[in-house]
């Protein structure tokens, strides 16, 4: 039986594919759970219809990012976190984290699928690539650490417990 999925299916496939499933499969798992719909031909121009406004939206919104994509040349992002005395960070910088620096910074919106970076380990400063089709710029991500002592106060109050009473 053919199935349109709407949800992405481990091991069938992702959304809005066209699958060929057993029927059981699809009467019994899929199409009850909403993971799947029958293929007839409205559903299949439906999903047509879906994936071309898509592409024209995530072209739209390219498109704007390069336009853009010249004020992210050479600028210098500032981050802070906790650092030991060797410099190596507790928690690494992922690309998303980034992004959400490059919006506060710069008020430029990137998508972190497009950062061609590792997580970010170590204080210092570090060339990060913005690639978007076939161009790419890199800017400077700079990283100063703090010591476990300039970490912000936790709000949470730590309290000794009280020794218990000894009866005599």
């Amino acid at each position: 039986m053919k199935v349109v999925l709407l949800k992405d299916v481990p091991k069938v496939g992702h959304r809005r594919d066209v699958k060929d499933v057993s029927d059981g499969y699809a009467m019994n798992f899929l199409i009850p759970q909403g993971l799947a719909e029958t293929a007839t031909e409205k559903v299949i121009k439906r999903v047509e219809v879906e994936l071309a406004k898509e592409a024209v939206q995530s072209k739209i919104k390219q498109d704007l990012l390069l336009k853009s994509f010249g004020d992210l040349k050479g600028i210098l992002i500032t981050m802070e976190r906790i650092a030991n005395k060797e410099g190596h960070l507790f928690a690494a910088i992922h690309p998303s984290e980034i992004v959400t620096a490059i919006k506060e910074q710069t008020r430029l919106d990137v998508d972190p699928g497009y950062l061609q970076a590792e997580p970010v380990k170590a204080v210092g400063e570090h060339e990060i690539e913005v690639k978007i089709g076939d161009r790419a710029v890199k800017f400077t991500l700079v990283v100063k650490g703090l010591d476990e002592v300039h970490k912000p106060a936790s709000k949470e109050k730590v309290t000794k417990a009280k020794p218990k009473a000894k009866k005599v």
